[in-house]
């Protein structure tokens, strides 16, 4: 599950644009034999696989799509030899420059990609980030991006939250696959390392919404957005728990507000994380790592959906990074001493 889409998702927050709108001339097809005799919104989804239904019917309604010169109907039978212009809409370009990123691409294809988002990367533009974002390197790498929504991402990761990102390549599958998350049929799996010991796993239904006095942060809040977030616990250490966490909505922060709600706040969180509250006694090696961890111990380790082209089930995994891997050893060794009646480093 990746933080939920705005950092973390589908509630994510458009991209920033400096909009600079240019004509497109308009796409003309000749009606086939294979194609005579059907309606013409039928046609054009055939001819037109990279638009959504729904958007031809809009153009369809707006007298965009003329047939023999002559506003078209969607329920219009075509007949063989006859000529179809589209005019679609003028295409509104996110003003960035397009810049070389060393991305981690997991999956590809001509409908989506799958990233494999490492911490520190901002995921789009914003005050003080116009260069260097993953979207940059996205419109280097993809230069289509441009016309789609949001660049074509569906979600998004925070910038210190690591893993697994959804960009969408056609406008068939940015549609598909922000329907699939508002209907939770995406699956987000992440993994987090928590402040406290909980008993068990559990369900956290709490709204979502900004926060009163500080505009940086959301909080639980009445008037909020619905939002729910489910985790188990994988690991215990002393003081700390790795757990795995399932997204049921995409709402900003919503994993790391959830949690510090319920007063386990994730490891390295500047926002909502309590970073100073270590027990006395903790080995002072691990003290010292807990303190100087660079960021939220949150990653997007495993996305499971089905293709927005072929609705084959298929899912991807992403290994720890470097941080959170040394941090585990570290607390693991520390366990190990503990049962053996020595504190490690002590």
């Amino acid at each position: 599950m990746s933080e939920t889409i705005r950092g973390e998702g589908v509630d994510s927050e458009s991209i920033p644009r400096n909009p600079e709108t240019h004509p497109t001339p308009p796409a003309c097809f000749e009606v086939s034999e294979a194609q005579a005799g059907q309606r013409l919104d039928q046609v054009l989804v055939r001819l037109c696989p990279g638009h959504s239904r729904t958007r031809l019917a809009d153009l369809i309604r707006r007298g965009q799509v003329v047939l023999v010169g002559r506003p078209a109907e969607p329920s219009q039978r075509v007949a063989r030899g006859e000529t179809i212009e589209i005019r679609f809409d003028p295409v509104t370009e996110v003003r960035l420059e397009p810049e070389p990123l060393d991305l981690s691409i997991v999956y590809e294809d001509s409908d989506l990609i799958v990233i494999d988002k490492p911490p520190g990367l901002v995921v789009h533009p914003g005050a003080g980030h116009t260069h260097g974002t993953l979207l940059n390197g996205l419109l280097h790498r993809y230069p289509e991006l441009v016309r789609m929504p949001r660049g074509g991402l569906v979600h998004r990761l925070d910038k210190d939250t690591s893993g697994l990102l959804i960009v969408a390549r056609s406008e068939r599958a940015h549609e598909t696959l922000t329907r699939e998350l508002a209907l939770r049929k995406v699956r987000r799996t992440y993994v987090a390392l928590i402040m406290g010991e909980p008993i068990a796993g559990r369900r956290i239904e709490a709204p979502i919404g900004r926060h009163p006095k500080n505009r940086l942060k959301q909080a639980v809040a009445p008037g909020g957005k619905p939002a729910d977030t489910e985790f188990r616990i994988l690991e215990r250490f002393s003081g700390l728990s790795w757990i795995e966490v399932h997204l049921g909505t995409g709402r900003t922060h919503q994993i790391r507000v959830h949690l510090a709600h319920i007063g386990y706040g994730l490891v390295g969180d500047p926002l909502y994380g309590p970073r100073a509250n270590l027990r006395k006694g903790m080995n002072p090696k691990v003290r010292e790592a807990l303190r100087s961890f660079p960021r939220q111990a949150l990653h997007a380790i495993r996305l499971e959906l089905h293709h927005p082209g072929t609705g084959e089930l298929q899912s991807w995994e992403s290994p720890l990074p470097r941080d959170l891997t040394s941090l585990l050893a570290l607390l693991r060794a520390d366990r190990v001493a503990r049962n053996s009646g020595r504190g490690a480093g002590a």
